[in-house]
């Protein structure tokens, strides 16, 4: 199928070639027809499969189709577009006006972390499409500085994200400063109870798409993981890029302050790096992404919630510094090489603490990880003392970790097994204390 044959507006048409598409992928041959139609749309789609154009082209062939009901002075957004994160919104922005500039409609994208009164400006000057994070857009509702009683399509992207980020009130909000005559198009990658709570209060009849999920194919993205200790990830990281002449790594970490870490560490150990992550200002992060597209450094550190609608083509390698908690994540981290039928590579660097979030991953996948071993740093043999114990030592207790000497109590009530002088001895051994005789109040036996 060609885009041709979607019944899209000729500007429209123009504007995809333009931007060398030529082919509709899966979830856009599936939800554009539905979305032009005009009918409330579910659909279940992941970053990079082409869920941003599947709701840009119909949602602007639907406005230009129909004129503003109040006339050309209506200043009010008729298309508004929720986002989780600065990123993924600008992203979306940018799809707005590629997609839309031979059809002349005015868009705007606001979110947190930069100045306000731009978006003042913005909004007062008149929008036919808003890209918005939640919390911003609220902000500017209660000054009253955005009026949303205008909008005609509604657009939910990345729903599941929205809520593990907890906006599922700020959502609630929105939808009670919008019409009740308009059309929802919501995509998610999951659809928890609460997507389902928010698809029956605000959709009249939804119907369901499912896009396949991005595949993991090994003749796409080849996966490896490295067995390495902790303390000399960094180390083994800084080998593989340059033994390996890699020139653009994405790397993941879980936290900020980790990200900001080995940024620093790779920089001074003369690789040119860079860290995205939540608490940088967004011309910082806009920055650094793009000294990463232009090859002005070679590494971006990033975590989970920052990497959120991230779009860079040709990336051939993810590193996963730190495995995610989420398992899920880890399918989504290396989905961001491998991309239009390239090759990428996703290595992952795993400690012994982190032998049970490999498993899990390796759940979901339905497969293994082959292990290679990297000469010079293979991780030292794990012992029984100083790792976590057999869980089926002593059934009914929590496996747990042993630290500094102390141990912390498990679920079933009893304590850590000790260690030293005593760990020896026989637990039904240790010395117990006589039980505390139960004291009598006359009159009261």
């Amino acid at each position: 199928m060609s885009f041709q044959k979607l019944n899209l507006h000729p500007a429209l048409l123009r504007a995809v070639s333009a931007c060398g598409y030529n082919e509709p992928t899966e979830i856009q041959k599936k939800a554009i027809p539905a979305a032009l139609a005009g009918r409330d749309l579910v659909a279940s789609a992941q970053t990079g499969t082409g869920k941003t154009a599947a709701f840009v082209l119909p949602s602007l062939h639907r406005l230009n189709a129909a004129p503003r009901e109040r006339g050309r002075n209506d200043r009010r957004p008729r298309m508004l577009v929720l986002a989780p994160t600065r990123e993924l919104a600008a992203q979306v922005g940018e799809s707005v006006r590629d997609l839309g500039k031979h059809l002349g409609f005015r868009s705007a994208v606001i979110f947190g972390g930069v100045g306000y009164d731009p978006q003042v400006q913005a909004l007062r000057s008149g929008l036919d499409v808003l890209v918005a994070t939640p919390g911003r857009l609220l902000d500017h509702a209660g000054q009253r500085t955005a009026d949303l009683s205008g909008v005609e399509i509604l657009v939910l992207d990345e729903a599941d994200r929205m809520l593990d980020m907890g906006f599922i009130h700020d959502i609630r909000k929105v939808l009670a400063l919008l019409p009740q005559k308009r059309q929802n198009l919501l995509f998610s990658a999951t659809f928890p109870d609460e997507i389902r709570d928010i698809v029956d209060g605000m959709m009249n009849a939804p119907e369901r798409i499912d896009a396949a999920r991005r595949t993991l194919d090994a003749d796409s993205v080849s996966q490896v993981v490295h067995h390495v200790d902790r303390e000399r990830k960094r180390e083994l990281l800084s080998h593989l890029i340059t033994d390996g002449s890699w020139q653009q790594v994405l790397v993941f970490t879980r936290t900020k302050h980790g990200a900001n870490k080995l940024a620093e560490q790779l920089e001074k150990g003369g690789i040119t790096a860079t860290a995205i992550h939540g608490n940088k200002s967004q011309s910082a992060r806009t920055r650094a992404l793009a000294d990463f597209k232009q090859g002005r450094v070679r590494v971006l550190v990033a975590t989970d919630i920052a990497a959120r609608g991230l779009d860079i083509d040709r990336l051939p390698h993810v590193v996963n510094f730190e495995l995610p908690n989420v398992p899920e994540d880890y399918v989504h981290r290396i989905g961001r090489t491998g991309r239009a039928g390239l090759s990428g590579e996703a290595v992952s660097l795993v400690s012994a603490e982190e032998s049970g979030l490999m498993a899990g991953i390796k759940r979901i996948l339905k497969r293994d990880i082959p292990i290679v071993a990297v000469s010079g740093f293979e991780a030292k043999p794990v012992s029984r003392t100083s790792s976590f114990w057999n869980r089926n030592e002593r059934p009914g207790q929590v496996q747990m970790k042993q630290r500094g000497g102390e141990f912390r109590r498990g679920i079933a009530g009893t304590m850590g097994r000790p260690s030293g002088a005593t760990a020896d001895r026989s637990w039904r051994d240790r010395p117990r204390k006589a039980p505390r005789r139960a004291s009598v109040v006359t009159g009261f036996e």
